[in-house]
């Protein structure tokens, strides 16, 4: 378990009073079938935030990069059904990597997250023919491609991506921005 998470642990039994392993079995016990209905069922019924919740229901249906034996087999099945979308991903990674040597790429079920001290961007196929790039930029304004986030999610903005040529000098910028902000 790498530090981050071993910290997420510590700190949400000691802001919550329940270990662990009890917010897991609250979370297997709760009979939603979907990741997004268990997190909000979390969210709601419990009071927590959505990264605490969006852990514990990572964790429970080992869901999460840490979780899983193969990694790649995630990004291979966000993408079933959503082919088109692969080499939009692809090109973004490319892109991306280039940044620096510090990102850590973290992939789930349904999302690519991007880090360095934390998250700054999450790729997602969104639909059948949108990959979404979310960032978090906390305290800039949404402009041109650039769309704000519903505070309390994952990324504080987003970038809807349909085709190879929406990955154009203003979104490249914006991911820059979102990996700059992050290694502060």
């Amino acid at each position: 378990m790498d530090p981050a998470e071993r910290t997420m642990i510590e700190n949400l039994e000691k802001n919550t009073g329940k270990s662990f392993d009890e917010w897991l079995a609250i979370a297997r016990s709760c009979g939603l079938p979907k990741h997004g209905e268990i997190l909000n069922h979390l969210k709601e019924t419990y009071g927590l935030g959505h990264g605490y919740a969006n852990f514990i229901t990572h964790k429970a249906f080992a869901t999460d990069a840490g979780s899983a034996d193969d990694k790649s087999q995630l990004i291979e099945n966000q993408y079933k059904g959503k082919e088109s979308l692969r080499p939009l991903y692809e090109l973004l990674m490319a892109e991306i990597l280039q940044l620096g040597g510090d990102i850590e790429v973290a992939p789930k079920n349904a999302s690519v997250s991007l880090r360095r001290k934390k998250q700054f961007c999450l790729l997602e196929p969104k639909t059948k023919t949108r990959l979404e790039v979310g960032l978090n930029m906390k305290g800039v304004a949404p402009a041109g491609k650039l769309e704000g986030c519903p505070p309390g999610g994952m990324c504080s903005h987003k970038i809807r991506v349909e085709k190879a040529e929406d990955i154009d000098t203003e979104v490249l910028t914006w991911i820059r921005t979102a990996y700059d902000m992050a290694g502060r």
